[in-house]
């Protein structure tokens, strides 16, 4: 099936993972962003690799930031959306689950940046979160088989 525009729709996974696809790389951007902004000092792949036991391994680090958000977060989306305020609308739901791995984000992810960097971190990363979250759900929606109408 094909809608207006002539894009083939997806079944809920592959539309989850191409909305993750397209989230990832807008995060991706804004997280260079966060790093020049802060001069380096945030080292977020690093990050990532420390919270998994693995500090100073930027490459697991690296991987790991895509692999969640290419596969893990936008499975889990399509898991709870059903459960997740702000509905119909994914995009609006993907806000809301972004909001919440932002939270996440920020309290594990900030390692030793201090005051005021801080508020440059928060700002910039919840700015970052949201932006991944809308995008998730906008591309998950205008990609899938079934139409909004029909899940609310």
């Amino acid at each position: 099936m094909e809608d207006y525009v002539g894009m083939a729709k997806m079944n809920r996974p592959s539309s989850a993972i191409a909305g993750g696809i397209a989230g990832t790389a807008i995060l991706s951007l804004l997280m260079i962003l966060l790093e020049v902004q802060t001069r380096s000092q945030v080292h977020i792949f690093d990050a990532i690799a420390r919270f998994v036991g693995l500090p100073n391994n930027i490459l697991i680090g690296f991987v790991l930031f895509v692999a969640a958000g290419v596969f893990a977060w936008p499975l889990l989306f399509i898991a709870l959306e059903p459960y997740i305020p702000r509905g119909p609308d994914p995009a609006a739901r993907g806000i809301v689950f972004a909001f919440v791995l932002w939270l996440a984000f920020v309290i594990a992810g900030r390692g030793s940046i201090g005051w005021p960097l801080i508020i440059v971190y928060a700002g910039l990363t919840l700015l970052a979160h949201l932006a991944y979250g809308f995008t998730l759900g906008a591309v998950y929606a205008s990609l899938r088989e079934e139409n909004v109408a029909d899940t609310a």
